[in-house]
């Protein structure tokens, strides 16, 4: 087995720029969530990380995928993860490319603002299975965007035929939150697929309005 050291811890993080942040295109690395990351002598590596808010209900999901990417890396062995919350979390600690990205969809904002009363969100774009056994979402001009499971299961339960409120009841029991938990997570994952071009709303302005890929 490949022995790692602290030296090359570096493997790692190249593996975690591939761990996308559930609420925005961008991955753990470039959003500056990643605090540390040691390997010891036994190939164990400790991961200290954040999250942008201590109320986002997908910290587990969060935490899974942290594992399973630092994993990938050859010779890894067990795999902690440590939640700290010191320092907080502030958009300083992005990446360069990061900030440019964030600068840039917010000059993109959705022009006509989503009437979340009426809205029926219609998920659209095609679920791909990745080499490496990752899941991807692609919209119609082939921009892949990678997923966690629960944005995969949000994604389906958007059929055209819900309220915003419907799908937030069924969000809150995939998470297993309460309804006040979730709404802000869900509105932003309205945003968000819907901006990536993986969510319609009829009756309203429904194109892409963010163009990113993740390479």
């Amino acid at each position: 087995m490949l022995h790692i050291t602290t030296d090359n811890a570096e493997d790692v993080r190249r593996s975690l720029k591939q761990c996308m942040d559930p609420e925005v295109p961008l991955s753990i690395v470039d959003m500056g969530l990643i605090y540390g990351i040691a390997v010891n002598e036994n190939n164990d590596v400790d991961i200290k990380m954040t999250m942008t808010t201590q109320g986002c209900p997908l910290h587990e999901t969060m935490v899974d995928d942290v594992k399973r990417y630092t994993k990938k890396v050859p010779g890894v062995n067990n795999v902690n993860v440590d939640i700290v919350w010191e320092p907080p979390w502030s958009m300083d600690k992005m990446s360069d490319e990061a900030k440019a990205l964030m600068k840039n969809m917010g000059a993109k904002a959705t022009p006509a603002p989503i009437n979340y009363e009426t809205a029926l969100p219609q998920g659209v774009g095609s679920l791909v299975k990745q080499e490496d056994g990752s899941l991807v979402l692609a919209n119609e001009h082939e921009q892949a965007f990678m997923v966690n499971q629960a944005i995969i299961d949000f994604w389906r339960s958007c059929n055209g035929k819900r309220k915003v409120t419907e799908l937030v009841e069924i969000f809150a029991q995939t998470t297993g939150l309460q309804r006040t938990q979730v709404e802000k997570e869900v509105m932003q994952l309205i945003q968000q697929l819907h901006g990536g071009g993986l969510l319609t709303i009829p009756n309203q302005e429904s194109g892409p309005n963010v163009d990113f890929k993740i390479s």
